[in-house]
C-alpha cells in the first residue's frame, strides 16, 4: 500500500508568518520556500493512504477538545551543541493539543522529546546563530492561533497545508434524525474531495525562492475546475496569474482533463 509523508503543524498566520520568512530569508533558512513558518506538534510521519482518513480524523478530535490560544515566541534560542538550528521559543499552553494530535497513525518514535518552536534556520553556522541570537534578543510576538493543520509532503520536499480543524466543537444538526456535523475549514480536506471523485490539483508559483501565488482546483478527467487563485500583489506586475493559469492547464492535461473549466471569480 502506498504511503503519503504527513506533518502537523501550526501555521504562522498573517502577519507573523511575513515577518517570520524575513528572519529565515535573513539567515538563509534552507526550507523557506518549501516549508511555511510554522510550529510542529507532528514531525513527519509515513501513513499509508489508505489511513488518511484515520489521520484527518485524529486532527478534528483534536482540534474540537481545544480552544483558541495564544503563544508567546522568541526570544530566539538555539538546540546547539546537539542540532545546529536557530528557533522562536514558544511559551504557551500547547502540550495538551499535542498529545491530542501525536496518537495513531500519525505518532512516530523521536530522536529528541518535543519543544515547542518555530524554526528560523536550519543547519546553520554556529558563529551565525550566535549572532543573530544577539541581535534578536528582545524579539518577542504574542500570536493566536485558531486551528491546527494536517500538512502533506509533494515533490521538490515542499510541504502543502491539505487540511485544517478549528479550535471549537463542531456544529450539530438535525438532532431528531441522523446528526449531521458541520465543520468550517480554509480548504476542501481530501475526503470531502474524494466524495466528488475529484483529485485535488495545486499549482504554486514562486518568484526568488518566494510564493508569488497559487492556483488551487481539482481534476476527474475528463474535467477539470479552476476554483480559486490568489496573487500576491507585489508580485501581480509579472503576470503570475498567466502562468498559473497556463501550468493548470498543462497539468490538468497531462493527467487526462482536456476540459478545464473557471470559476467565474477568479480573474
Amino acid at each position: 500500500m502506498p504511503r503519503v509523508r504527513l506533518g502537523v503543524a501550526l501555521l504562522l498566520p498573517a502577519p507573523f508568518d511575513a515577518e517570520v520568512d524575513g528572519m529565515r530569508r535573513a539567515l538563509g533558512d534552507g526550507t523557506l520556500g518549501r516549508m511555511p513558518a510554522h510550529l510542529t506538534l507532528v514531525p513527519p510521519v509515513n501513513v499509508r493512504e489508505d489511513r488518511l482518513g484515520e489521520a484527518l480524523a485524529v486532527l478534528r478530535r483534536a482540534a474540537a477538545a481545544t480552544r483558541p490560544f495564544t503563544l508567546t515566541l522568541g526570544p530566539p534560542a538555539s538546540f546547539l551543541p546537539d542540532n545546529p538550528t536557530l528557533y522562536l521559543s514558544a511559551a504557551g499552553e500547547i502540550h495538551d493539543l499535542r498529545d491530542r494530535v501525536f496518537v495513531d497513525p500519525l505518532a512516530r518514535p523521536l530522536t529528541w522529546p518535543f519543544v515547542p518552536h518555530v524554526t528560523l534556520a536550519d543547519e546553520a553556522e554556529p558563529d551565525r546563530i550566535a549572532a543573530a541570537a544577539q541581535a534578536l534578543a528582545d524579539y518577542t510576538i504574542e500570536v493566536a492561533f485558531d486551528r491546527v493543520h494536517l500538512l502533506r509532503e509533494g515533490p521538490g520536499r515542499v510541504w502543502v497545508p491539505i487540511a485544517d480543524a478549528m479550535f471549537a466543537v463542531p456544529a450539530v444538526i438535525g438532532r431528531g434524525g441522523l446528526p449531521v456535523e458541520i465543520t468550517v475549514t480554509e480548504r476542501v480536506d481530501p475526503e470531502a474531495r474524494a466524495l466528488a471523485g475529484a483529485e485535488a490539483l495545486v499549482v504554486t508559483a514562486r518568484a526568488g525562492g518566494v510564493v508569488a501565488g497559487y492556483a488551487d482546483g481539482w481534476c476527474r478527467p475528463p474535467r477539470a475546475h479552476l476554483c480559486s487563485m490568489t496573487v500576491a500583489p507585489e508580485q501581480a506586475h509579472l503576470g503570475v496569474d498567466r502562468h498559473l493559469l497556463a501550468a493548470f492547464r498543462s497539468e490538468a492535461a497531462a493527467r487526462g482533463c482536456g476540459d478545464v473549466t473557471v470559476a467565474p471569480d477568479v480573474g
